[in-house]
């Protein structure tokens, strides 16, 4: 895709959403960080509903071993992969107290040491937190970037990497939230909605979803 098409489709995102947000609650960097976890193969609003409760009584890695993987379980039940992602979060907190002093670290490879914590969940928090310039592609954007020709790759690190190269440098920061909000509400995995779209005259896909008379 040409570079003039790249810079309008993000200029278009500004314009629609200037101050874009992640769709998951927290109150810290910690309850995020496990909010992030938790949203893995998971809806942002499902994890939203089971996280209410948990996040009034647990903010901090020491408060989660308190209340114990029995306790985490009966709050996370309703998220796919429960299992597994208790045992990472009290996991994760165990080590956040012996090697970070409780704290969220505010570098890639430290985050990606952390049980549950792969590449795309360290780039959110980094992006999130401190508003670094990181790209976190899951499968909205994989979808997205691939679909419209904007960053075509055949894995999602493909994909981080093509979009670093093409992003302008004034709208990296908030990339990945116009790109995941387009392709959750927007570019849909089964039925993209082609008539709403706002760069459609700028994407590449062949088969776009027709008006509706």
């Amino acid at each position: 895709m040409a570079p003039e098409a790249v810079r309008e489709i993000f200029a278009r995102f500004a314009a629609a959403e200037p101050a874009p947000k992640t769709e998951l609650n927290y109150v810290n960097a910690y309850t995020l960080l496990v909010a992030v976890v938790l949203s893995a193969q998971a809806t942002d609003v499902g994890v939203n509903k089971a996280t209410k409760k948990l996040f009034e009584r647990v903010q901090d890695p020491a408060a989660m071993l308190k209340l114990g993987e029995a306790g985490l379980k009966e709050h996370i039940k309703t998220i796919g992969l429960f299992n597994a992602k208790a045992k990472n979060v009290i996991a994760l907190s165990h080590l956040l107290l012996a090697q970070h002093g409780g704290e969220v670290p505010r570098d890639r490879d430290a985050l990606q040491a952390l049980p549950g914590v792969g590449r795309k969940t360290a780039n959110v928090v980094l992006n999130v937190l401190w508003g670094e310039p990181t790209i976190a592609v899951d499968t909205h954007i994989f979808r997205v970037s691939n679909r419209i020709g904007l960053a075509p790759g055949k894995t999602p690190l493909a994909v981080e990497l093509g979009l670093e190269k093409i992003v302008p440098a004034d709208y990296i920061q908030h990339a990945h939230h116009w790109l995941i909000l387009h392709g959750r509400y927007i570019c849909k995995a089964r039925q993209p909605a082609c008539p709403r779209c706002i760069i459609r005259d700028l994407c590449a896909y062949p088969e776009k979803t027709p008006d509706v008379d």
